[in-house]
């Protein structure tokens, strides 16, 4: 942990590890390659990084593979029992060879099994799948991700009428312009994927004698149902656009929580944020929105909570000084397409927390910073930076 209360470790061992330009011309070289495959002490290495090469090069067929397992529902049919390729063709509608080509390259990819008697099996990895909230629907949705990233050379010099903009119009502040099976998309995908992460920050973050909690941008109420199921004795305030609360509201309902929650509609673009809670919390929230939005957004966090209050931050984040695959890569594009917004690092986030006058930020780590990372902070007694954007 450092000074400013940032939990920190050494950067990941490859980051640390760079090759000077000599070595890396040399290792670069046809020759040195064929070498370093046949030499004893080398020969694992080479064979080793080979196969990462290749699974980088051929990453893309491997995740069509598994969006075709999900829009046929293979998995599901596996899940009751092991199946031949000709009983899966017939019940998809494929020929049996394309069927036998599909469910090959899923076991190569370890999500089945193929049996001694030639049926395929579900596997491990391939029923984690079916359990993991949202995640199918994820796969799928990520159609407009792969047309987002079909010339790559495109999309990073401007990333121009990106799909995944328009797929996510609450973020631009149009949800009222939208239509509804368009925002419904939206509102099920959010509340689906939310259930992991409510419950890694549940498991990072104390709650226990917290008595007012509000969720800003909580969209359906996903994050605040779970806190509020976990703890009996507290009371909510979710705070997000009119056209989710409705959605909101019947959850609470169905939850049996609805006279413990108070739904307000609003923008914090346009209106200060209730007061009253003594924590607030911000899920998928940051990464949603530039810089200058941030800072709105966190200044009014912390004009609504009382001294000493808490924030919590809880979203993927990038790994800063030694980057990471699920916070530089996946999100870092997927923010990018959204055409707002951006993945941060801890220390970033942390940055943008202490401009607005939080303090004590630390970082927790969480078991799966692949699905969530959080951050907490208190409000600062400093009452110079408070009010400045109301005015």
């Amino acid at each position: 942990m450092n000074d400013a209360g940032i939990e920190t470790g050494p950067p990941p061992k490859r980051a640390r590890q760079g090759l000077s330009a000599r070595l890396a011309r040399l290792v670069s070289t046809r020759r040195f390659q064929s070498w370093a495959s046949r030499f004893p002490l080398t020969r694992g290495i080479a064979r080793r990084e080979g196969e990462e090469i290749f699974d980088l090069v051929a990453g893309f067929v491997h995740s069509q593979v598994l969006h075709a397992l999900a829009e046929f529902g293979v998995l599901h049919m596996l899940l009751e029992a092991p199946l031949s390729a000709r009983t899966v063709a017939a019940r998809i509608g494929l020929e049996a060879r394309r069927a036998e080509v599909l469910l090959r390259a899923g076991a190569a990819l370890g999500l089945m099994t193929l049996k001694r008697d030639g049926t395929y099996a579900i596997s491990r990895k391939g029923a984690a799948i079916l359990g993991v909230p949202g995640l199918e629907a994820m796969i799928l949705h990520h159609r407009a991700f792969y047309r987002d990233l079909e010339d790559p050379s495109a999309f990073f010099r401007d990333g121009s009428d990106a799909e995944l903009a328009r797929f996510w119009p609450y973020v631009f502040g149009q949800a009222a312009e939208i239509e509804p099976d368009v925002a419904r998309r939206y509102s099920d995908l959010m509340a689906d994927s939310q259930e992991l992460v409510a419950e890694e920050t549940l498991r990072t973050v104390r709650f226990d004698g917290v008595k007012t909690l509000m969720d800003v941008g909580g969209g359906s109420g996903t994050f605040l149902a779970a806190v509020a199921a976990a703890h009996p004795g507290l009371e909510g305030t979710l705070f997000d656009l009119p056209e989710v609360v409705p959605a909101a509201e019947e959850r609470f309902r169905r939850a049996g929580i609805a006279d413990r929650i108070d739904v307000v509609a609003g923008s914090f673009r346009d209106m200060p944020l209730p007061v009253g809670a003594e924590t607030i919390a911000l899920v998928r929230v940051l990464y949603d929105h530039a810089d200058e939005t941030v800072a709105l957004l966190l200044r009014r966090v912390r004009d609504a909570l009382p001294p000493g209050g808490r924030l919590i931050v809880s979203e993927p984040m990038t790994g800063g000084a030694g980057p990471i695959r699920p916070g530089d890569t996946y999100f870092a594009l997927y923010t990018l397409a959204m055409g707002t917004g951006r993945t941060r690092s801890p220390e970033e986030i942390r940055a943008l927390m202490l401009d607005a006058g939080f303090v004590q930020v630390a970082h927790r780590l969480t078991r799966r910073p692949f699905i969530t990372s959080v951050i907490e902070a208190r409000r600062g007694d400093d009452d110079s930076v408070s009010k400045k954007i109301d005015t």
